[in-house]
C-alpha cells in the first residue's frame, strides 16, 4: 500500500502506554501515575504522545454501519450494534447496541494540550500538535452531542472521582465550544501534509467539520462563510464516481478527512460485512429499496415522474450511474457472475445465511473485490469527510437561506456532472422548495452508505416519517445467469417493520453501563 503514515505505526505502540485498565465512567486515560518527568523530553516523545490520540479517534466500523441506523440500509444481525438502533426498540441497556459513549480520546487529548508546552521543541510543531489535539477532542464532541444530546463537558484530567460524579453539560454549550475550538485553531493547522505526515489533521479538516456542524445546527450564513474558504484550498471532485472508494486511488484530492489504516499494522477489518456469503462475506448491511429507489433515472428524471423511462419489470435500467457504483443489485454483474439474491435456487438468495436480508449488497466500497489480498486485513482508508459534501453544504446552506443563484446550480451540477447524470433542470428546480427536494435527494444518493443519512433526516426532523413502518427489499423472481436478464414476480421482500416516537428516538439512550457508573448522569426522555 503507498502513502501510509508513519504516524499510525506510533500510534499503535504510543496506544499502549496511554492506555489505562480503569474502569470509571470516562475511561480516564492516560493515568496520573504516569511520571511527566521522564516524557516530553523530545520531538519524539510530542509526536508519540499526538499519535497516541489518533489512535482510533473514529471507527471505519461505523462509517460502514451508520447508514443501518437510518431509512438507508438493514442490519440483520442485532449484536454487530446497529439492528435496534435501526428500527426504534433500542433501550438504555440492549447489550448489543453499538455504545458511542467514548471519552478515551478526550482525555488523552487533554492529557496532550496540559504537557505538549514542557517539551523542548519548537513553538510551530507545539501550536501544531495542540491544533490537531483540540480538533480530535472536538470531532469526539460532535459526535457525542449528535447522538447523545447532552454530555459532560471535559477539558482537563480528572481524578477518579471527578470522572464518576460529573453531570451532562447542554448539547448546545458542548457544541458552542466545538465552533469556538475549530475557529481558533484553523490557521494552526496546515493545509496539506506530504510523505509520512498524509493523513493528519489539516486546516481543510478544521472548516470543513466546522461547516458541517454549522449546517445542523441551522447557522447558514457561517456555513456558507466556511465553504467558500474550504473552495479555496484546491480540492477538487475525484474525476471517477466508483474509482474515488478504491484502495489504489486514496488520498486523492477530494478527501478532506479519513481514517487511515494500514494492512498488518492497523488493518481495515470490516470489508467482508457487505460481502455476499459465496465470495466470503457476512452480508450483514442491506441498502433498502426505499435508498435504490430515490436514484434518478439517468435522464435526470425521478421515477416516478411521467415519460421518466422507467420500468418496474427492469428497474435498475437506464438509472443514475452512483446506483451501480454504490449497491449491487439483482441482475448486476459482480464478481465474474450476475448477482443472484431473489431465487431460492441461488447460494446468494435472501434467506440464505450469510445474504443480505434486502436482496441488495453495498458496493460502493467492494467493488473489485481484487483490490484486496484479505477482506478482514486491508488497507482500505475510510472517508469521513469529502469535497462533495462541502459543496452539498453550500448548495444547501445557500438554498435554506433563501439565496440560491448560479453559485448553487453550479455546486450540484459538479457533482452530478462528475457521476455523468446531466446538470439540473433550472426551470423545473426553480423555488426554495423544489431546491430542496433536489439537494436532499442528491445529498441522499451522492453520500450513500457513508454514514451520514442518519443525521440528515435527524436534523430535518423527518426521521419520524422516513424511518418508520415497513422496510423493503429487492422484488423477487428469476435472474438469467447467462445474461443477468431479470424476470421479476410480484412478491416483495419485507425485511422488517420499524417504529419511531418523535419525542424519544431522536437521541440514543445513554447506555445504562455508563449511569451505573456514575449516577450523576440523567437518561435521554423515552428511555
Amino acid at each position: 500500500m503507498t502513502m501510509k503514515t508513519k504516524f499510525i505505526y506510533i500510534a499503535l505502540s504510543s496506544a499502549l502506554w496511554l492506555t489505562s485498565c480503569s474502569k470509571d465512567f470516562l475511561d480516564r486515560d492516560p493515568l496520573d501515575s504516569y511520571t511527566n518527568e521522564s516524557l516530553w523530553s523530545s520531538e519524539k516523545d510530542v509526536l508519540a504522545a499526538i499519535n497516541g490520540c489518533y489512535n482510533n479517534w473514529e471507527d471505519g466500523y461505523d462509517i460502514i454501519y451508520m447508514d443501518a441506523a437510518s431509512d438507508n440500509a438493514y442490519n440483520q444481525y442485532p449484536w454487530e450494534g446497529y439492528t435496534t438502533l435501526g428500527n426504534g426498540y433500542v433501550t438504555a441497556t440492549d447489550p448489543d447496541a453499538r455504545n458511542r459513549w467514548k471519552y478515551k480520546n478526550i482525555q488523552r487529548c487533554n492529557w496532550v494540550l496540559e504537557n505538549v508546552d514542557r517539551a523542548p521543541v519548537s513553538d510551530e510543531l507545539k501550536q501544531r500538535v495542540k491544533g490537531e489535539a483540540r480538533f480530535l477532542r472536538a470531532y469526539q464532541y460532535f459526535m457525542l452531542t449528535q447522538l447523545y444530546g447532552d454530555v459532560p463537558l471535559v477539558t482537563q484530567s480528572l481524578t477518579t472521582e471527578e470522572a464518576n460524579t460529573i453531570s451532562r453539560t447542554p448539547k448546545e454549550e458542548v457544541q458552542q465550544f466545538v465552533l469556538k475550538e475549530l475557529d481558533e485553531i484553523v490557521d494552526w493547522l496546515p493545509e496539506s501534509y506530504s510523505g509520512n505526515d498524509v493523513g493528519r489533521i489539516t486546516k481543510g479538516a478544521a472548516l470543513a467539520l466546522k461547516a458541517r456542524l454549522e449546517l445542523y445546527r441551522a447557522d447558514y450564513s457561517n456555513c456558507i462563510t466556511d465553504c467558500e474558504k474550504i473552495m479555496e484550498l484546491g480540492y477538487t471532485l475525484y474525476p471517477n464516481y466508483q474509482d474515488l472508494f478504491r484502495i489504489q486511488h486514496e488520498n486523492n484530492s477530494e478527501v478532506i478527512l479519513d481514517i487511515q489504516y494500514k494492512e498488518n499494522d492497523f488493518a481495515n477489518e470490516n470489508l467482508h460485512v457487505m460481502v455476499t456469503s459465496s465470495l466470503g462475506g457476512w452480508g450483514s448491511i442491506g441498502p433498502t429499496q426505499a435508498l435504490v429507489d430515490d436514484y434518478e433515472m439517468a435522464n435526470g428524471l425521478t421515477i416516478d415522474e411521467a415519460n421518466s423511462g422507467y420500468d418496474a419489470n427492469d428497474p435498475y435500467k437506464n438509472r443514475d450511474p452512483r446506483l451501480t457504483a454504490s449497491i449491487v443489485c439483482p441482475g448486476e454483474p459482480y464478481e465474474g457472475k450476475f448477482y443472484n439474491s431473489i431465487d431460492p435456487a441461488s447460494s446468494d438468495y435472501y434467506l440464505g445465511d450469510n445474504n443480505s436480508k434486502t436482496g441488495y449488497l453495498v458496493k460502493k466500497f467492494t467493488s473489485n473485490l481484487s483490490d484486496f489480498t484479505e477482506l478482514q486485513n486491508n488497507g482500505l482508508n475510510m472517508i469521513v469527510i469529502r469535497y462533495a459534501e462541502v459543496l452539498l453544504n453550500y448548495a444547501e446552506a445557500k438554498i435554506e437561506s433563501g439565496s440560491i443563484d448560479n453559485t448553487v446550480y453550479d455546486a450540484i451540477d459538479a457533482i452530478r456532472q462528475r457521476a455523468k447524470m446531466p446538470k439540473v433542470d433550472r426551470a423545473k428546480y426553480s423555488d426554495q422548495s423544489s431546491m430542496r427536494e433536489l439537494v436532499r435527494r442528491e445529498r441522499r444518493v451522492e453520500l450513500a452508505l457513508e454514514g451520514l443519512r442518519w443525521f440528515d433526516i435527524a436534523r430535518w426532523k423527518n426521521a419520524e416519517t422516513l424511518r418508520k413502518g415497513e422496510v423493503y427489499g429487492a422484488r423477487l423472481g428469476k435472474v438469467d445467469a447467462k445474461t443477468g436478464k431479470l424476470t421479476l414476480s410480484n412478491e416483495q421482500i419485507r425485511v422488517e417493520k420499524r417504529v419511531f416516537d418523535p419525542a424519544k428516538n431522536y437521541l440514543w439512550p445513554v447506555p445504562q453501563k455508563e449511569r451505573d457508573i456514575n449516577k450523576n448522569l440523567t437518561q435521554n426522555p423515552g428511555y
